[in-house]
């Protein structure tokens, strides 16, 4: 559980809005506001104790469990026709070091990224971000259709790439990126590969 929803939790069975509960808390608005979009939840301990008295809980082992468990979230096709699945296929339990750098897995649909090492079946554990640096493997929406591709940005294009030379690359400008719309939705960290 997260501490977002620990929170609402909270207000909705003491019948609070969000200014009573920061206050209760002792932090501000802004800072209770970043907890529930889920932007910060690195507490210092005398903050982790207050929360714990208040919500009647250990929130330093929630947030330890969250940080450890991640979510398979459906699969991306690594191809140009495939839309992101919201169902929950299962969870990987990684170190708290790995956990903290990213968000999901998604599960590899298609051949089109086989010469980055990314295979049909694949696990791809992703930072969620709508930004990622020239160069970096992505999940990208085209429309409302998701695909995983290198991206590129040249002379104010925006491209995606394959790794696969049967794979046409798809070249945007920014009027087709903002018309589509063609966003990036997370960085792909890592490929994993499970061996039966």
């Amino acid at each position: 559980m997260q501490l977002r929803q620990l929170l609402l939790q909270y207000e909705i069975e003491n019948n609070i809005k969000h200014d009573e509960a920061a206050k209760r808390i002792g932090i501000g608005r802004a800072t209770y506001f970043r907890w529930l979009k889920g932007e910060s939840t690195h507490l210092k301990a005398n903050t982790l104790k207050k929360l714990s008295d208040m919500l009647d809980c250990d929130v330093k082992s929630i947030l330890d469990e969250e940080d450890r468990i991640k979510p398979i979230v459906g699969s991306v096709k690594a191809g140009y026709d495939g839309f992101p699945m919201e169902d929950i296929e299962g969870y990987i339990e990684l170190n708290r070091h790995d956990g903290k750098k990213g968000d999901y897995f998604l599960r590899v649909r298609g051949d089109s990224m086989i010469n980055a090492h990314i295979y049909e079946g694949d696990l791809v554990f992703v930072k969620q971000t709508n930004e990622v640096e020239s160069g970096s493997i992505a999940i990208v929406l085209v429309g409302e259709e998701a695909t995983l591709k290198r991206v590129l940005y040249k002379k104010g294009l925006m491209i995606l790439e394959a790794a696969n030379p049967k794979i046409d690359t798809k070249v945007f400008t920014p009027e087709e990126v903002e018309e589509l719309p063609v966003k990036v939705i997370g960085k792909v960290l890592y490929a994993r590969r499970d061996f039966d």
